[in-house]
């Protein structure tokens, strides 16, 4: 998979207060680059907690649950779209449908 944009990632994970989020944002950056998928089942059998949303769209949790990372699949081209990472407070108060 083609994944835009690995910046948000590195900009998120090298404040200071998100660092525990380094490890394994590049964790789930390397699998994705890598990965396959061609539909939300796919998706889903690799991450079981992932949630599988409208408009294309997956929540992945990140760091034991700590964060929240959305992405937009484009499974036909594939291409994921990073469209959000945040702290779970921070996930509640936006529409992870639309952002």
């Amino acid at each position: 998979m083609h994944v835009i944009s690995r910046k948000k990632l590195v900009e998120f994970y090298e404040q200071s207060s998100r660092q525990d989020a380094k490890e394994p944002l590049k964790a789930w950056y390397n699998e994705a680059c890598h990965a396959q998928w061609t539909s939300p089942a796919d998706v889903k059998h690799r991450y079981r907690s992932a949630s599988i949303i409208g408009g294309n769209r997956v929540v992945f949790n990140i760091a034991g649950n700590k964060y929240r990372l959305i992405v937009r699949i484009n499974y036909h081209s594939k291409t994921v779209f990073l469209r959000f990472i945040g702290t779970h407070k921070e996930y509640d108060n936006i529409d992870a449908e639309v952002i």
